[in-house]
């Protein structure tokens, strides 16, 4: 052995910056760890007796003694009469100067990674952001801190599978006079966000290879929770009425869920009208298939009257009605709800607890006590003026801007406006650029399922979490970003 190697090691193991209050018997066996996993000292290779190491690094032989155990016990060293010996593991080093390999994600998630996702500070026009520095803080902090004042022993474990009861029944409340969502408590689930309830809906209500329909442009995250379930995507397109099916849809792929976005499509911004409402619940009903409604952005209406939830225009609806307040409120919440029908909530309050565990018993107690006060209704008075008057400054300023370069759609509503590109150049390549430069241009080709057609070529812009008065600046930036696409085309 290399006791040169493994004395100035263990120095360096020993100095208080580097071990803190680490006993030296600690700091022996991780550096005699980190010598036999290194190579430094072989396989094969036996150590000094105990007695003579104690000697040399000045420590107890018991400590030492303890190295050696804790290091036979993990099957490093092996015990003999001729001493202590490095166990033959089969250690396999990997030469220093062949660079590591990048993680291989799976074909599912590889292609929805996106610029701007997992940033700690969002940059300008990431979709979905909301106005975070608007949010009344204290007075949630308020009701938190409460929650936590009056939470018993009882509490800290695993909440019901539904939720907490006193949230469940002030969403029930809400839903049915702003939404006109036929329910009560019972047909409630509390959830992690809408991501959650498209992975309980595809594991409940579908079997692997069964056909669900999505949106086309669409939201990537119905697509990976679906694809997650081992279901058949069939995208169906989407005209300025909402989801557009074909009548040899229904008998060519009939679906077993249809996913929806119809307070606003997302990403392209449609608002679903009355008449393919009734119809998509008629021909749901007769086909057998469940309609999954994600109420997105319905909270924000800029132009004319909120059309009510699909799920309420009938008694039998087969609906699951899925919301979230990540976008109202903050996304580090993490608390969405579902909607069933009364005939499935038993079934789902039998099946959920082995696919879920419910926790935030704070966060839960904390946004009843917020709702039920009134905090909520008038944040989102506010947010609506706020969103409408960033929405007519994005407007305004791409109007100004980017006239011959981009045509603007979906601003009746939401946090979002989608631009198709009007000039010979790839969505993906502005959006390499304009991400360099600090913007989150998200492409609206990749909305789209891979294959699928028709081809759509544009950006999708998040207002929500943009002052009014940089959407001038930026409407600028962006120009500059699709020229100097257009001169590397």
């Amino acid at each position: 052995m290399d006791f040169g190697v493994l004395l100035s090691a263990f120095e360096r193991e020993a100095t208080p910056s580097a071990s803190g209050r680490m006993p030296r018997q600690d700091q022996l066996y991780a550096c005699l760890r980190t010598a036999i996993l290194s190579g430094k000292i072989e396989e094969g290779t036996r150590l000094l007796p105990t007695r003579a190491l104690a000697d040399e690094l000045g420590m107890a032989r018991n400590s030492v003694l303890y190295a050696y155990e804790r290091l036979a016990a993990e099957g490093f060293v092996t015990g003999s009469r001729q001493g202590t010996v490095v166990a033959r593991v089969g250690l396999q080093q990997t030469p220093a100067s062949v660079p590591e390999a990048p993680p291989v994600l799976s074909r599912r998630v590889a292609g929805i990674v996106r610029p701007g996702d997992g940033m700690d500070d969002p940059l300008p026009f990431l979709p979905g952001t909301p106005a975070l520095d608007a949010f009344p803080l204290a007075q949630w902090r308020r009701h938190l801190e409460r929650a936590w004042r009056n939470i018993t022993p009882a509490q800290l474990g695993y909440m019901p599978v539904a939720g907490n009861v006193a949230l469940r029944q002030v969403i029930a409340e809400y839903l049915r006079v702003s939404r006109g969502v036929r329910c009560d408590a019972s047909q409630v689930f509390i959830t992690d966000g809408t991501q959650n309830g498209l992975d309980l809906c595809a594991r409940l209500l579908a079997d692997a290879d069964d056909i669900a329909w999505i949106e086309n442009p669409g939201y990537s995250g119905a697509r990976s929770a679906f694809q997650a379930a081992n279901l058949r995507l069939v995208p169906i397109p989407v005209d300025a009425d909402g989801l557009a099916p074909r009548p040899q849809d229904w008998t060519e792929t009939p679906p077993r869920l249809i996913y929806i976005t119809p307070s606003h499509q997302y990403p392209l911004g449609a608002v679903m009208s009355l008449e393919r409402r009734l119809a998509l619940v008629a021909q749901a009903r007769a086909a057998g298939a469940w309609i999954v409604e994600d109420d997105y952005d319905s909270e924000f209406r800029h132009q004319g009257t909120p059309l009510s939830a699909v799920q309420g225009l009938a008694e039998d609806a087969p609906v699951i009605y899925l919301g979230t307040f990540s976008k109202v409120l903050f996304p580090a919440l993490r608390i969405g709800f579902m909607v069933v029908p009364p005939a499935l909530a038993p079934v789902v309050h039998r099946t959920a607890g082995a696919l879920m565990l419910r926790g935030r018993v704070a966060e839960q107690l904390a946004l009843a006590s917020f709702i039920e006060a009134g905090h909520f209704t008038r944040h989102l008075r506010r947010m609506r003026q706020l969103y409408a008057a960033r929405r007519a400054a994005l407007h305004d300023a791409m109007t100004r801007h980017l006239q011959g370069l981009v045509t603007v759609s979906g601003g009746a509503g939401g946090m979002h406006l989608s631009a198709r590109l009007d000039v010979p150049v790839a969505d993906t390549e502005v959006s390499r650029i304009g991400r360099a430069q600090g913007l989150v241009l998200r492409p609206l080709s990749r909305f789209c399922l891979p294959g699928s057609a028709p081809a759509y070529n544009g950006l999708v812009l998040g207002y929500g979490g943009v002052p009014a008065e940089r959407m001038d600046g930026l409407a600028r930036q962006i120009r500059e970003v699709i020229e100097r696409a257009l001169l590397e085309a």
